[in-house]
């Protein structure tokens, strides 16, 4: 996943203080949809530029950066320790993280309303799922890709009822060393726990996206969006 090479301009937003960019192949006065895309540890919003060009063209896509500057062009939602062999996080950042994100979607929202959907790889799909389970009238749905969902977000899950309207997307490559598959089994557990409708897809590969992936998750949007 390579870095952001487009022309479109880098917006912040100032509620949130968070940055972001529309994909330029998006007409945003005929989208019918939004969605936000979020990279993973050390990315950064450019990732996504081919994956953007394989949506749907109505959707907005806005492809957001993580709060975090790690190097030049490496961004994060949250740092994030494997000295242990399981992650470490840092909770008041992926916290801050998922509140931001919030206050962003309904920015976006106060400009123009749309049915919005929030998915991401690996920490980016973190923040995804945390969004969505704990703010459920923020989004339609969420996409998982190569990611978990974080222990630390239970206290502040959304009710049963709420999040009987909100729909995810899980997607893991059963050779994942970064994050093992097992992640995936976890999510799905709690997602039937919950009550939240989901899909599950697993793929022969390891921590990544691949146009499987794209396109099957490009599937589940349209029919959610529907």
């Amino acid at each position: 996943m390579g870095f952001f090479s487009s022309a479109a301009a880098l917006t912040t937003d100032p509620a949130s203080g968070l940055q972001y960019r529309i994909a330029p192949r998006t007409s945003s006065a005929h989208a019918r949809a939004r969605l936000l895309l979020l990279h993973g540890v050390g990315g950064n919003e450019g990732n996504f530029d081919g994956i953007a060009e394989q949506l749907d063209p109505e959707l907005e896509v806005v492809q957001v950066r993580g709060p975090l500057t790690l190097a030049a062009g490496q961004y994060a939602w949250f740092m994030v320790s494997f000295q242990t062999g399981s992650p470490v996080i840092n909770a008041e950042q992926a916290n801050t993280s998922r509140q931001q994100l919030i206050s962003l979607i309904a920015s976006l929202q106060s400009t123009r309303s749309l049915p919005t959907v929030i998915a991401g790889f690996s920490q980016g799909g973190i923040m995804s799922a945390g969004v969505a389970l704990t703010s459920p009238a923020s989004v339609s749905g969420f996409g998982l890709l190569s990611g978990r969902i974080l222990p630390e977000i239970e206290p502040l899950l959304a009710d049963s009822a709420a999040l009987a309207s909100v729909q995810g997307f899980i997607a893991h490559g059963e050779f994942d060393n970064k994050l093992p598959v097992d992640w995936a089994h976890k999510a799905t557990a709690w997602l039937e726990r919950l009550g939240v409708p989901h899909q599950v897809r697993l793929y022969p590969m390891g921590h990544e996206l691949n146009r499987q992936v794209v396109a099957d998750f490009s599937g589940w949007l349209q029919t959610l969006l529907r």
